[in-house]
């Protein structure tokens, strides 16, 4: 997928709502009020803008998008836009994130959900191939190994999220960060030593996500769906997590799919994130310089090959191509295609160097003021891992993809929206998105 941006695409940070769900950051996070410097009484933020871009997956797509946060209540976040493009491709996104209902203190829910069609969507995948050759989407597949067609791409996603008493959280599951310029000034919530009973904040999660997506093609409608479950346990013990400067982070997930409705097997995955922060300082030119560094890894043990008796082989029990151990795309190896790489499973590592310029001439232009854009950043990154059909390190650390690339972010409205640009073996690849990638 490879973008080509008009100027205002910069200023949208909803446009990460454009896509699919990727859900490659730690679903968990910590519930805050944010007071800016600049406008101290004001805690409320809002944006509607109209957003324009070209990308070979969707041609040329106009859309309007719209978040309003901290109405009703300090934490509250309320998304959506609207888009169509000249082939075609059109959809619409809704969200709600971390509703606290008014009966409990630490108890949080966020739903979103999204209808698309897109005319032109990738598959790297084949459940059934030949045995002895390479399956579509494994480490040593072809980069021209793969379906594209006309499809639908809908997705719902529930979350409860329960902030455990402890640490920074023990008297409320709410933080409070106070910032200028951007940049945190109140006490950080984390980045001392690593206790979860005395620093940082623990959050139990409980997700029900569902997904259809399908392929118009010639010998008919190929379709994966999804219904899983997935529980997991986050700590969070960063200073400032919008922005980290230090501390840490790691997040353990169980994810099951029983077979549900039009779910064709049942599958597990399991996986660990987690990832590390230091702060360098200022320096001449710069007003924050971070290292931070990432390591993802997961398995499916549920994972199922049958060789059959004409020769080919199946496989089942285990999620579709865009879940599980997926690699490639917005948030893991930007280099190459979204879920270019799948398979039984991954391991993946990430290091970012994250330069916060003096520089901002967006907070001088007067009429972009209400975008609240507090700094600019420069960051240059590299990536590398790997999918494999076995949980071994004897496959797992030999024969890695390897991407580097740079990004442009800004903080708009305390929220960091980001230009990526990526270089791989298989070619540049553009993203824009919102947050961090971990």
């Amino acid at each position: 997928m490879k973008l080509y941006l008009c100027p205002l695409l910069l200023l949208i940070p909803l446009l990460s709502l454009l896509v699919c769900p990727a859900q490659a950051k730690p679903r968990a996070s910590v519930k805050d009020s944010t007071i800016r410097a600049e406008n101290p009484r004001k805690q409320q933020s809002r944006l509607l803008l109209p957003y324009g871009f070209s990308s070979d997956a969707m041609g040329t797509t106009l859309g309007l998008g719209g978040m309003m946060k901290g109405y009703g209540q300090d934490q509250l976040l309320l998304g959506s836009t609207l888009f169509a493009s000249f082939d075609q491709a059109v959809g619409l996104f809704l969200g709600l994130w971390d509703y606290q209902p008014p009966w409990s203190r630490r108890l949080f829910f966020s739903a979103q959900g999204m209808v698309g069609h897109y005319p032109r969507q990738r598959a790297y995948s084949a459940p059934v191939f030949s045995s002895g050759l390479t399956r579509p989407g494994s480490n040593d597949s072809a980069q021209a190994d793969y379906l594209e067609e006309s499809g639908y791409d809908n997705w719902t996603d529930f979350k409860l999220e329960y902030v455990l008493p402890l640490g920074s959280a023990r008297q409320r599951a709410t933080m409070r960060y106070e910032l200028r310029g951007g940049l945190l000034q109140s006490s950080p919530v984390g980045g001392e030593e690593w206790n979860p009973l005395e620093h940082g904040v623990t959050t139990l999660l409980l997700r029900q996500f569902n997904r259809y997506r399908s392929l118009e093609a010639d010998q008919g409608e190929l379709a994966a769906t999804v219904h899983p479950l997935e529980l997991a346990l986050a700590h969070d013990n960063t200073d400032f997590p919008t922005n980290p400067s230090q501390g840490s982070s790691q997040y353990l997930a169980l994810t099951h799919d029983f077979g549900w409705l039009e779910s064709p097997y049942e599958w597990t995955f399991i996986e660990f994130e987690a990832s590390k922060y230091f702060n360098l300082g200022p320096s001449a030119h710069a007003r924050q310089r971070i290292v931070a560094l990432n390591l993802w890894t997961g398995d499916t043990p549920s994972w199922q090959e049958d060789e059959r008796e004409d020769g080919s082989v199946l496989v089942s029990h285990r999620p579709p191509f865009y879940e599980g151990a997926s690699l490639g795309g917005f948030y893991r190896m930007r280099g190459y295609p979204q879920d270019r790489f799948n398979d039984r499973a991954v391991i993946y590592s990430s290091a970012e160097y994250r330069y916060t310029l003096d520089w901002n001439p967006l907070a001088r232009i007067s009429w972009l003021r209400f975008l609240q854009a507090d700094w600019m950043q420069l960051v240059a990154f590299v990536e590398g891992g790997r999918v494999a059909n076995d949980y071994s390190f004897s496959q797992l650390l030999r024969e890695w993809k390897v991407d580097a690339g740079v990004s442009l972010r800004c903080l708009f409205a305390g929220s960091v929206a980001r230009l990526d640009l990526a270089s791989s073996e298989e070619g540049t690849s553009m993203w824009v998105m919102f947050g961090h990638p971990f």
